[in-house]
Formats: structure tokens, sequence, C-alpha cells
């Protein structure tokens, strides 16, 4: 079969690999979509990150090359021993942690903070950026003839957002910083709108994100080359800042307006995944008793994010701006998301079957 195999910075091939078997307590999936995550970006720019390169993953027992590809939907076409609630036909779609189950972050349900956490697409065992893959079925979670295929490619993020919100107890009634607009920030912003939020403000450059970012449902879009972000946000809201902040951008001038935009004991939650350290004055932080915490991923809240976009409490519509077929990732992909016209793209969604173009 083929797949898009991750090599090195810069370096993605699509190949022949041969085509994965179902094993105990698994399901085999016919990939329909996967999408290009920003995950996928840094790897290919800045990695390896999370691909394990010159060690195989503790789990999974691959390094690189590894297959691509964690944000899909496909349908069930072969399933292992001992799997009961999976059946062959079922349209699923698949939250890609892979953790050990044994360690102590594990034995707290808290499989996404596991000591030897890979994701499949990243870590090795196969991935979405293929014809076929294989993944336990306990992971693997049907969804409704009501959501598509292309749509269902976008839960993964979408639960990425959600569970950032749990993570900084974000309250109904709450005001909101989202730092950034990408795929990401626009998931939170529909997030935070479907939470209650009263006040959602965004920080976004000029571009068609802005555009994006309001449809998505922000209140205010506010451009740092125009305006001080904080000032802005505090003038938004009665001088006290907001009550919640959302760094999605992996960039400094993010992390510093996400503090200074929040209000006394506020939090701000990071989501990006960053390529480089940053510097921080910890008195920002003691002064006023600001939080900053971070989030990797989810943990249990594929059901109710499918449940609100089956629902369509989070629409996610407009997020595909391009499909392509796998054979064609590489320049249609890749190339177009970290060449000048990255910033018109929200999602772009691959299928390895052209039928489906």
């Amino acid at each position: 079969m083929k797949a898009a195999l991750w090599y090195g910075r810069e370096d993605v091939r699509v190949e022949e690999v041969d085509e994965p078997k179902v094993v105990e307590g698994s399901v085999k999936i016919r990939v329909k979509w996967c999408g290009i995550c920003g995950s996928d970006l840094h790897e290919y720019l800045g990695g390896p990150i999370f691909i394990p390169q010159d060690s195989p993953h503790p789990i999974s027992g691959d390094k690189a090359p590894v297959i691509l590809g964690h944000e899909f939907s496909g349908e069930v076409v072969e399933v292992g021993k001992g799997v009961s609630d999976i059946e062959v036909g079922d349209r699923v779609a698949v939250e890609p942690i892979v953790a050990c189950g044994e360690c102590d972050a594990c034995k707290e349900g808290k499989y996404n903070l596991c000591s030897s956490l890979g994701f499949h697409g990243l870590c090795g065992g196969g991935g979405g950026f293929a014809e076929y893959t294989v993944f336990p079925a306990k992971f693997v979670h049907r969804i409704p003839d009501s959501l598509s295929f292309e749509k269902a490619a976008l839960i993964e993020p979408i639960a990425v957002a959600i569970h950032s919100l749990r993570i900084g107890k974000f309250m109904t009634g709450q005001t909101a910083l989202v730092l950034g607009a990408g795929p990401i920030g626009l998931a939170t912003i529909e997030a935070l709108k479907a939470a209650g939020a009263s006040l959602v403000v965004v920080m976004q450059r000029k571009s068609i994100r802005q555009d994006y970012a309001v449809r998505a449902g922000a209140d205010v879009v506010i451009d740092p080359n125009e305006v001080d972000v904080a000032k802005e946000v505090k003038r938004l809201t009665g001088g006290n800042g907001v009550d919640v902040s959302f760094e999605t951008t992996g960039a400094k001038i993010g992390f510093d307006a996400g503090i200074e935009s929040i209000k006394y004991n506020g939090t701000m939650v990071v989501t990006s995944i960053w390529e480089n350290e940053i510097n921080i004055n910890p008195n920002v932080l003691v002064f006023t008793e600001k939080n900053v915490i971070g989030t990797i991923a989810y943990r249990n809240e594929f059901p109710a994010t499918i449940s609100q976009m089956s629902d369509e409490r989070i629409k996610a519509q407009g997020y595909i701006t391009k499909k392509i077929v796998l054979d064609d990732i590489v320049e249609e992909g890749f190339g177009t998301l970290t060449g000048p016209q990255k910033k018109q793209h929200v999602k772009i969604i691959v299928t390895p079957q052209k039928e489906l173009l």
C-alpha cells in the first residue's frame, strides 16, 4: 500500500509499504480522510519532536522513518480477536493516543500524560497518511451517519480545544483571549462559544484568518501590529483583563500577550507545540498570582466532541480549505502549508482514495 513517511526535516516521501495486519484487540481501518496537523508541520520544519529518530519508541518499537497522520477517519474492514464493540463496516474516527497503560499517569486514567506517550502517525506503528492502518479498538470511536468522513477528520483537533478548556477550568460566562486563528485557535473559539463564553477576543495578524476567526464566533479580532494587545484586551474588559487566555501560536508574541492580558489570578493555557525556548520574567506571575498551565492532546473528550459536532453546537464550517490525494501530499500539502499561501488555509485533508476527490 502507499503511505507518507517522515525521514527527516523537510523529507517526507510517499512510498510503497507492507499493508498492516490486524492483531488481537485491534481493528483494521481503511482510511478515508486525514488532516495535516500543526504537529506534522513542526516535525516537517523543525523535527524530530515526537518522532523517535535515534532509538525506537518504547511502545511502538519503531523509529524513523515512520508513517505520518493522526487526524483521520475511515471504515473498519477487519476486527481482531477479542473485539466486540466495533464491527466491520463501522464508520470511525481514531483517538491516536499511544500509551503504556502501566505508568502512574495511565493508572490514574490520565493516559495523555503517559510517561512513554506517543501518537499514532508520529511514533511509529502506522498512521493516517496511508491506505490502511491498524489501531487498538479501545481508541476507535464510531461516528454517526450524519457526520461526514471529511468532518470526522476534524474531531481530533477540536478535541484538543475542548480539552484545553477543561484544563483551564473555563466556566460559562467567563471571558477569553485566543492567541492565533490557525486550526487549533479556530477550534478553541468554537469550543468557547459552545461553552457559553461572554466575550471571545482573538489576536491574529491581518490575513484571511481574521475572517475565519469571525466566522468561528470571535466577538473581537485584534492585530498585534496595530494595537497593544494587552491594553486593548483590558479596555474591552473594563480594565481587568480576560479570565483565561489560550496560546496556540507557539511564538513569543503570543505567549507574552497571553500572560499580560489575563486578569489577576487568571489562567493562560498553552496548547501550542514549541520548536524553540523563550524567556519569561516570573514576576509577571508572582505579583498577580497568575497561572500558566500546559495541555497536551485530550483524554476522554472524543465522545463529547463527536456529540457536539454531530448536533452542530460546534459547526466546524469552512475549516477544510483544500482536499488532496495522498500522492500529492509533499507538494500540495506540506509545500502549501509552509509556503507563501499558508495563511490562506485552515486545514488541508488528504485521502488515499482518488475517487473521493
